[in-house]
């Protein structure tokens, strides 16, 4: 690495206040990412600041989740690697999440968030979490192992001026001839889910894992393979429910279960019906907008507005009163429902992150309210909403009140056998029976699961025995997913030890009933009777060694 920093011989010395800045280095833990992580570790270490890299920095025996959040609290940057396979990890994502959440709420802006894209190209979207944890911050792009300096000299820049000037200037794209590459535009493109989707009867987009893939399998396949997930059934029994006046369809599925897609399938066949469509994602807007209700509601209104092509006529429409949530009712009722002459489908993606804010009670009582004005009021019969989230522990609301148990709910389904024979056919690989039993034995029916393996299989990166092999380990595919669920078990002593119990035995085991249903609401676990199973033998295996078991 020392080598790269010559190319910089006049590097300007650091003052030594800045001598104590702390980098943490985000990353996904396979080559080509790991080394160029390493890289800049070296770099940064060599010239003097302190950096945490999980796979240098966690000795053996240490918790990985427990030090990564306490790293995550402790560092001045966060540094983040953005390739193409980072750009869909959880792991990553996660972290992300959390150096974003520790920022906004930090009164020295910390820590500073400096994504780089690793041979991304500026075309390339990123997944719908990414995209709002990262919407306005500046991007650097990395081709080759010549920018590796360049960037660590620009970002070394910063700490020498060591004013939140430059920092702001950096995230704002403001650094004039100083900056290297230039800013993304982040809304030039659609966002993808938070992982590449097993899409329900919709497209496996091979392109976009990787560009050579083409000619890669024999005969040439296609790029965009049409591929039934669900019934038909399944799709016209969500699209016959968003058709009734008023109607409210809740999808509740864990990270990367398909329910961003789901509600993007619904959204796209209303729009298909002339209908109108907005989808907002909760995880777009600055977390301070969650703080107050008035300035929270004022945000959705204009959003809505704004997709809808309408004009913003908050100022002209927005009668204050003493309940915020009276007075948005009444501009969606006298503006915004008027000004369209179709119905219109609300989709609300990843809603849960709202449910730690005090909005919440007054937000959520108000969709139930909106959805339950369409039976006396025709003007609310145009509305029709899409509500997707992950969880709702915690809900600060009583249940009469809650839009959560009103309406059609809806439950993704796992993949059946059949389902991921037709996948591997697809994809060209020539199982039987017994192969897809050995995969289904290990991932179960998790759609990103069973996916991610397919797709290495096909690109001949692996076979179905060494992933079986390395699967539930350190250095399987699914180490960042199985990280993630670990970390949220070491969060909840008591889940843990449920979870313990399930994975010390090859039995179905009966636990603690709202343990169970919390277990498989994160489809940890299923049902056989009262009694629950691992989802997987990735999770018995996994969790057993884990949780100490």
């Amino acid at each position: 690495m020392s080598k790269f920093l010559d190319i910089y011989p006049t590097m300007p010395t650091l003052p030594a206040a800045s001598k104590s800045a702390r980098f943490f280095i985000s990353y996904r833990s396979q080559d080509p990412d790991l080394s160029l992580a390493h890289n800049f570790y070296e770099g940064i270490k060599a010239a003097g600041y302190e950096a945490f890299m999980a796979g240098e920095s966690i000795r053996l025996g240490e918790k990985w989740p427990q030090r990564i959040d306490e790293e995550l609290k402790l560092c001045d940057y966060f540094l983040l690697l953005l390739s193409e396979r980072s750009a869909t990890s959880e792991m990553v994502t996660e972290e992300v999440r959390q150096a974003k959440q520790l920022r906004d709420s930090s009164d020295q802006h910390k820590p500073v968030i400096l994504p780089i894209r690793v041979n991304l190209p500026w075309s390339a979207p990123l997944n719908y979490d990414l995209r709002g944890y990262l919407q306005q911050v500046q991007q650097r792009e990395w081709k080759s192992a010549a920018d590796t300096p360049r960037i660590l000299h620009e970002i070394f820049s910063l700490l020498v001026d060591s004013e939140s000037k430059r920092v702001e200037e950096w995230e704002n794209g403001q650094l004039g001839d100083k900056q290297l590459f230039p800013l993304i535009a982040s809304s030039a493109h659609p966002a993808l889910p938070v992982a590449e989707p097993v899409l329900p009867d919709g497209q496996v987009n091979l392109a976009s894992n990787s560009s050579d893939l083409k000619g890669l399998l024999d005969p040439e396949p296609s790029l965009e393979l049409e591929f039934p997930f669900f019934e038909q059934a399944f799709y016209a029994d969500c699209y016959k429910e968003v058709k009734k006046p008023g109607a409210l369809i809740r999808i509740k599925a864990p990270l990367q279960w398909g329910k961003t897609y789901l509600m993007s399938q619904i959204l796209d066949y209303v729009i298909q019906q002339g209908y109108q469509a907005v989808r907002v994602d909760f995880q777009e807007p600055e977390k301070e907008i969650f703080n107050t209700l008035k300035p929270f509601l004022q945000w959705f209104c204009a959003t809505i507005a704004r997709e809808l092509n309408l004009p913003d006529k908050l100022v002209e429409k927005w009668k204050s009163t003493a309940s915020a949530n009276i007075d948005c009712t009444n501009y969606c009722e006298k503006y915004l429902l008027p000004a369209i002459n179709s119905p219109v489908v609300l989709g609300l993606d990843n809603v849960d992150i709202m449910f730690s804010y005090h909005i919440a009670r007054n937000f959520l009582p108000l969709l139930r309210a909106w959805h339950e004005k369409a039976t006396t009021k025709p003007i609310w019969q145009k509305l029709r909403l899409v509500i997707a989230y992950s969880k709702e522990d915690n809900i600060p609301i009583d249940r009469n009140k809650s839009p959560l148990n009103v309406g059609k709910g809806i439950e993704i389904p796992e993949l059946n056998q059949p389902q991921v024979q037709n996948l591997a056919q697809r994809l060209q690989l020539s199982w039987n029976g017994e192969q897809v039993a050995q995969l289904m034995a290990m991932v179960g029916g998790h759609p990103w699961l069973v996916k991610e393996a397919l797709y290495k299989i096909a690109r001949r990166e692996l076979t179905l025995k060494e992933l079986l092999k390395i699967a539930p380990t350190q250095e399987g595919l699914y180490s960042d997913h199985l990280l993630v669920q670990l970390s949220i078990l070491q969060d909840n002593p008591e889940l843990k030890e449920a979870m313990k119990q399930v994975v010390i035995t090859n039995s179905p085991v009966r636990i603690d009933a709202d343990k169970a249903s919390k277990l498989r609401n994160m489809r940890l676990v299923k049902y056989t009777g009262n009694d629950v199973l691992p989802l997987c033998d990735l999770y018995r295996l996994y969790f057993r060694e884990r949780l100490g078991v």
